[in-house]
């Protein structure tokens, strides 16, 4: 695995080749993010996008989900996978904010992984996101990148790929670092096809060099 110096050099060649890397997914508020998150498990952002739109306009507050029929919740979302799942984690995840959180996102991550459909990923997403506190969402792409790079143990589980992350990265710059390493997994160093051959990290990378 790299040493901590080794990664900061890594991390600063990924900041220069994605220095405006960002949240993809349209949001305008922590509720709105949430259901994002939500919508995008085992889905592109790019899909999600084109979906919440009309979503969020169909249903703009908290009280619009409590009072839609979760069949047109369903018909609203059906182009995204698991659309029906998803449905019923919107309906229950807003029932939950308006009852037991007074009609607020939470902003801890005990009480957003309390949401049905929420889970470690997406709970720091909307901490880093929403409310500004320092979280490493790992999804499939930071995963993947973590191990290619060797930041971390090429079997190592989802938590202890963010553990390792975290230990090895200072707090300051852990939410740019998750951005940063989204962009790079979904647009260079790609599941299928990672276009190895012009990347600045070919020495530092173990997936390469073997």
């Amino acid at each position: 695995m790299l040493t901590k110096k080794q990664i900061a050099e890594v991390l600063e060649t990924i900041e220069e080749m994605f220095p405006e890397a960002h949240c993809e997914l349209h949001h305008k508020n922590p509720l709105e993010l949430v259901i994002a998150v939500v919508l995008s498990a085992q889905c592109t952002d790019a899909l999600v996008n084109k979906v919440t739109p009309h979503l969020f306009a169909k249903y703009p507050d908290l009280e619009d989900y409590l009072a839609a029929p979760i069949e047109e919740i369903e018909e609203t979302i059906r182009s995204i996978g698991l659309y029906r799942n998803k449905a019923k984690f919107i309906k229950q995840l807003t029932a939950m904010i308006a009852t037991e959180f007074a009609g607020t996102v939470p902003h801890t991550m005990e009480e957003l992984m309390r949401l049905p459909g929420v889970g470690r990923k997406t709970a720091n997403v909307v901490l880093s996101e929403a409310f500004g506190v320092p979280a490493i969402a790992v999804d499939t792409h930071v995963e993947r990148v973590s191990k290619r790079l060797g930041f971390c143990k090429e079997n190592a589980t989802v938590l202890e790929v963010e553990q390792a992350l975290m230990k090895k990265i200072p707090k300051s710059a852990w939410s740019a670092t998750h951005h940063r390493l989204i962009f790079f997994g979904r647009y260079h160093c790609k599941a299928q096809r990672p276009r190895c051959e012009e990347c600045q990290l070919q020495k530092r990378c173990y997936f390469y060099t073997r």
